[in-house]
């Protein structure tokens, strides 16, 4: 049995982790700092994009084919960079139309860890749940996964209202999600993020509910936090989007910025990179002046936009849990946000609740708030309060701290 004080050597598995974007990066960067400031050694084994790490942890690169990067993506790579079987088949995969990383990276990530043999007392996943984690027991390494909310969600609301060639195109696409329900029955213990998640993952991934432990995100506040000497923009709105998909709600957001613009001096900021369907309906809706895209935001600038805005918005259909909604609560915006997913429970009565996919709520949301200083400084006090009694890095790394020690030991639910 593992010793309640002795130090952990633990690998922490994340097949990409944009730093700026995603809550993959974020997650591993913050994760992975106070688990060492709590005296283990920690290296981050990660594919492309890298994560940017904190002075503690260690960084080892896994290099995939990184043919989904921001300005190049679905490449096609020269014959010179085909290593192994494991990138020619990065690139088949690619070209039949389905999303590889989870699995390459798994195997390549098994491949590290063997041939480092007792260097790690514990492996933790991050995300990926590729049939190569599965070799990560029999090495005899106990295993822990995070599942911050099932692709399966992200898959079902994709493929709804499309025609039936998109829907064969995006199921090949989202074809690693049977992996990764396969993977999670027999994965060992599982954490993730929310109530809601956790539910989400026993139904579609058919797992014991006794497997799956809820250890919510934290914050870090003190990049995050109200800014007095910075005045808040007269009618600025803040969206986070890590990715332009449809679970994250920008159509909606758009239509109830467009109603908005009709009626009072509005402009939202979209930190995330658009699609070209988004720039068409930005133009579409004459919004050209309106709207403003910001990506890849140092962390500073990045928390000092947050602070400037009268109000946030997360008009996502679906939240395995939102860490940009404690951001915005850490940096005293007040926030409006869907009643969907994880939302009512991250943001409690610190937020301003819609129904997602309405425009014309979210509209009329998003104006009152601009309308009423007084309701602003009430969901700001709400969520600052929110923040300190349920939302910080250390108390998160102390409770994986906790789990690591019951798979080591091997306790039960685990």
């Amino acid at each position: 049995m593992a010793s309640v004080n002795r130090p952990l050597r633990i690998a922490l598995l994340s097949y990409r982790s944009k730093p700026h974007s995603g809550g993959q990066g974020v997650y591993v960067r913050h994760l992975s700092r106070e688990l060492a400031a709590r005296g283990h050694h920690v290296e981050v084994l990660s594919g492309q994009p890298y994560p940017s790490l904190d002075p503690g942890p260690v960084l080892r690169e896994v290099p995939s084919l990184d043919l989904y990067r921001d300005d190049d993506p679905f490449r096609t790579p020269g014959r010179g960079e085909l290593r192994d079987w494991a990138d020619v088949l990065e690139v088949a995969m690619m070209w039949g139309g389905a999303f590889p990383e989870p699995l390459t990276f798994s195997v390549r990530a098994l491949r590290a860890l063997r041939s480092r043999p007792g260097d790690f007392d514990i492996v933790h996943d991050n995300q990926g749940l590729g049939y190569g984690m599965l070799g990560v027991r029999r090495l005899g390494l106990p295993l822990v996964t995070s599942i911050h909310h099932p692709i399966s969600v992200d898959r079902r609301l994709d493929l709804a209202g499309r025609g039936w060639l998109d829907r064969l195109n995006k199921r090949r696409w989202y074809g690693f999600v049977r992996m990764q329900a396969r993977v999670a029955r027999r994965a060992g213990p599982l954490i993730t993020v929310s109530s809601s998640a956790q539910a989400d993952i026993c139904r579609d991934f058919q797992v014991n509910h006794a497997r799956v432990h809820i250890i919510p995100l934290g914050v870090d506040t003190r990049l995050f936090r109200p800014r007095a000497q910075q005045p808040r923009v007269p009618g600025r709105i803040v969206a986070v989007t890590s990715a332009d998909s449809p679970l994250k709600g920008l159509p909606t957001l758009l239509r109830a910025v467009a109603k908005l613009a009709t009626e009072r001096d509005a402009h939202l900021v979209v930190v995330g990179s658009p699609s070209d369907a988004t720039r068409q309906q930005v133009t579409q809706l004459a919004l050209a002046d309106r709207v403003t895209f910001a990506s890849g935001l140092p962390d500073e600038e990045y928390a000092r936009l947050l602070a400037s805005a009268e109000v946030a918005v997360i008009p996502s259909l679906y939240e395995g849990f939102s860490l940009p909604a404690v951001e915005h609560m850490a940096s005293g915006t007040p926030l409006v946000a869907s009643r969907a997913g994880a939302l009512p429970e991250v943001t409690g009565d610190a937020a301003l609740l819609v129904p997602p996919g309405d425009p014309e709520e979210l509209s009329a949301a998003l104006g009152g708030l601009l309308d009423d200083p007084k309701a602003r400084e009430r969901l700001a006090s709400r969520g600052l309060t929110r923040v300190r009694e349920r939302f910080a890095w250390p108390a998160v790394a102390a409770a994986t701290e906790a789990l690591y020690r019951k798979a080591i030991n091997g306790e039960p639910g685990c």
